[in-house]
């Protein structure tokens, strides 16, 4: 198969010696993955990973991985593969690509990893401060694009109040998004209000969090469950170490990324008493286990909004028991 033009100029690679074949993973629905490689003169090989699309949907998702990369191997370089770039094929317009650091991966429970682990490298993604976005004069929440937490498009327009932040670009963003894709459901909408007036400002509000300091923006991965994490080489390292993939970034509270953490599991108590022994939990630390439900509910909304059906009733479930602990009616 040949490589596109584009993919060529962008990696600097001679055509004669470089070829792309079919490679499995993806991390989405719409996108096919590739592996890239090209022999150089000494008679070595190099290798990358390239997803493909087509249409506007895959120009989003690709533009926001591509950042979320960027943002996430500025902070901790050796939490992620890097991305080289994004763009369209001169060959044929309408399918856009995405150009990352090769990954060999092996089974998280392997052994024989090398370099810091996944725990402490989470841990020092979430204290590094996320950069001042252009136009501001100190940092926000949200994220210079969109990007994509499966198919769903995030909105991540920059707030200043992460309260503000998680009640309108997340959960009355994603109720709009599944009544888009299941129709009305009055009973759905009005809890999701509740929680955003009465819950989201009781738990999450600056002048609460931190004895009123509020919390500092950090680039989270955004979508990290187990099947984004695992073990692997980078490019043409033969060093295995933990990586995650499949980014979904913002800049937001650090807690906010163990919401799908907790959702599907994978990440036990070892594991976040090595992370919290980096990054503690925010005070009050007596609210902790009631803000990672309310960080969860956003993807149980998300996947109600994706796939419909059963996860409506964890979503109820969690705003049920979140209200009737910190609702105006208690």
């Amino acid at each position: 198969m040949k490589v596109d033009e584009a993919v060529l100029k962008l990696l600097n690679l001679d055509p004669d010696r470089t070829s792309v074949v079919s490679h499995g993973g993806g991390g989405c629905s719409s996108a096919s993955t590739l592996r890239i490689t090209t022999k150089l003169s000494d008679g070595k090989e190099m290798n990358w990973f390239m997803k493909t699309g087509t249409g506007k949907d895959a120009e989003i998702m690709f533009e926001g991985e591509y950042a979320s990369f960027r943002a996430l191997h500025a902070a901790c370089p050796t939490i992620c593969p890097d991305a080289y770039g994004w763009g369209r094929f001169t060959s044929s317009p309408s399918t856009y690509f995405l150009v990352e650091d090769f990954l060999r991966l092996t089974s998280r429970s392997s052994s024989g990893s090398s370099g810091t682990s996944l725990a402490t490298n989470l841990a020092r993604l979430h204290t590094t401060p996320a950069p001042i976005p252009e136009n501001y004069s100190k940092p926000m929440f949200g994220f210079p694009v969109t990007t994509c937490c499966g198919d769903t498009p995030q909105d991540n327009s920059w707030k200043e109040d992460w309260a503000e932040f998680f009640g309108e670009n997340r959960l009355r963003f994603i109720l709009a998004r599944s009544e888009m894709a299941n129709g009305s459901d009055a009973g759905l909408r009005e809890l999701v209000e509740q929680t955003i007036s009465q819950v989201v400002p009781r738990l999450l509000s600056a002048s609460h969090l931190n004895n009123g300091e509020g919390v500092t923006p950090v680039v989270v991965h955004g979508d990290l469950w187990s099947g984004n994490a695992s073990r692997g080489s980078i490019g043409d390292s033969t060093s295995v170490q933990d990586v995650v993939f499949d980014p979904s970034s913002c800049y937001a509270h650090s807690e906010y990324e163990l919401g799908i953490m907790r959702m599907f599991g994978g990440f036990g108590k070892a594991f976040l008493r090595e992370y919290h022994e980096i990054c503690p939990k925010t005070e009050p630390s007596e609210e902790y286990e009631d803000r990672v439900q309310l960080y969860m509910l956003y993807h149980q909304l998300n996947h109600h909004a994706l796939f419909g059906g059963g996860y409506r009733s964890g979503a109820v479930s969690v705003m049920k028991e979140l209200l009737a602990k910190y609702g105006k009616g208690t």
